[in-house]
């Protein structure tokens, strides 16, 4: 099965047992009986605190996002609560990477902390609308948890197109306000001026059912798993052979017991692309390193959305990147000039390169073409795509060369 198989078969998605702890998804039923059973009832907004208190539990729980980006959330409640005016809070899972199976695991398992965290969010910010965006697969299982409460009967689902770029922040905000999920090309933020104009909070539905713990237990009992630097859990997606599974994994987690959990025999390991597409390769000395953004910044990744896509051994670096950035270069928005030609004119040269093209200037160029795509998007899309195919010319190197010379060490 090639990357690209994997992108349109069905999949495999289950929960793997905890590594060391399990709070997102405690309770193995949805219902909000079970719900209010495990994590009792959700605090009044009124003893909170106001907006100072939420954002002053959450800068001490150190609950940094979790869509990829890693930006503290305490920042950003705090910055959509500047402006006096009423904010839209937007609880965003429609998880637009193909080999993310966190946020319809956590909607499917655990609908009422998400709940939970989008009205309290609201509550604080005395939002004028809460939506929650998610894509078709997700619909069911979202509409059955707002029946069950009344609280929840003023949130807006919208169902989105199911694509790569539709997870973007803006291009959320865009598909509430405008009916298409492509990214916005623009230099006010969303807190400030987002959709018709009003303070926008857009939150990944994962950091809102963080938040909705938090504000019931503190932020030490947060902070009593995970590590320092990286507190709490995060919800991690395993992708392998064209199956997804979920673990949930208290921060300082390795890269190797995070495979280890949803049964990867690390030893059949050669790479795993860490953050998912827009991520980096890490290679095998890579496997102890902590889950973290300190923990994986010497080898040039981040957690990103907690996307890890294992490459077996027997398989070529070099076809898998190219696989991947042939398909992240038909996800372009078309909005600019580096996606919309400079991401096919990279995976152009990547594929001749992972075609065994004897031409030794194919390295050198990707690196020319990734010079004048770095930073100049409508978006980061073109960022992250540069980013994967940059991180494979260094972690196979050995494949590269190969390729140079005609040759392929791909087995499988």
């Amino acid at each position: 099965m090639t990357m690209f198989d994997a992108l349109t078969d069905e999949q495999e998605t289950f929960v793997a047992p905890p590594v060391g702890v399990r709070r997102l998804l405690a309770t193995g039923d949805p219902s909000l009986r079970t719900h209010l059973a495990t994590f009792g009832p959700l605090p009044a907004v009124d003893g909170l605190g106001g907006v100072d208190g939420v954002t002053a539990a959450l800068e001490e729980a150190g609950l940094a996002g979790r869509g990829g980006a890693a930006f503290p959330t305490w920042r950003k409640v705090a910055s959509a609560a500047e402006s006096g005016r009423a904010a839209i809070v937007v609880a965003n899972g429609s998880e637009g990477e193909p080999m993310s199976a966190k946020d319809a695991t956590l909607l499917h398992q655990s609908p009422h902390l998400v709940l939970d965290g989008l009205l309290l969010v609201a509550g604080v910010l005395r939002a004028s609308e809460a939506h929650l965006v998610t894509t078709d697969g997700q619909l069911a299982p979202l509409q059955r948890a707002i029946a069950e409460r009344a609280d929840a009967r003023g949130v807006r689902v919208r169902t989105t197109e199911d694509r790569f770029v539709s997870g973007e922040a803006s291009a959320v905000a865009n598909a509430i306000e405008r009916g298409r999920a492509i990214p916005r090309d623009h230099v006010v933020r969303l807190s400030i001026a987002g959709i018709a104009g009003r303070p926008t909070l857009v939150l990944n539905v994962e950091t809102l059912a963080h938040i909705a713990v938090i504000v019931r237990f503190g932020a030490a009992w947060f902070r009593s798993v995970g590590t320092a630097d990286d507190p709490g859990t995060r919800l991690l997606t395993v992708a392998v052979d064209g199956t997804r599974r979920v673990v949930e994994a208290a921060g300082g987690t390795s890269l190797r017991r995070a495979l280890e959990a949803t049964g990867v025999a690390v030893e059949s390991v050669r790479a795993v692309l860490v953050g998912g597409y827009h991520g980096a390769w890490a290679t095998g000395e890579a496997l102890d390193a902590p889950i973290s953004a300190a923990g994986l910044a010497p080898f040039g990744a981040a957690p990103g959305a907690g996307i890890l896509i294992v490459l077996s051994r027997g398989h070529c670096g070099v076809v898998r990147a190219a696989e991947i950035a042939h398909y992240l270069a038909g996800q372009s928005a078309g909005q600019c000039g580096p996606c919309a030609n400079g991401l096919p004119e990279i995976a152009e040269v990547m594929g001749r390169l992972a075609r065994r093209d004897r031409d030794a200037s194919l390295p050198r160029q990707l690196r020319e073409l990734g010079g004048l795509v770095i930073g100049r998007g409508a978006c980061h899309h073109p960022d992250g795509t540069t980013r994967m195919v940059m991180s494979a010319l260094e972690a196979f190197e050995h494949d590269v060369h190969a390729h140079a010379r005609g040759l392929c060490q791909e087995v499988a």
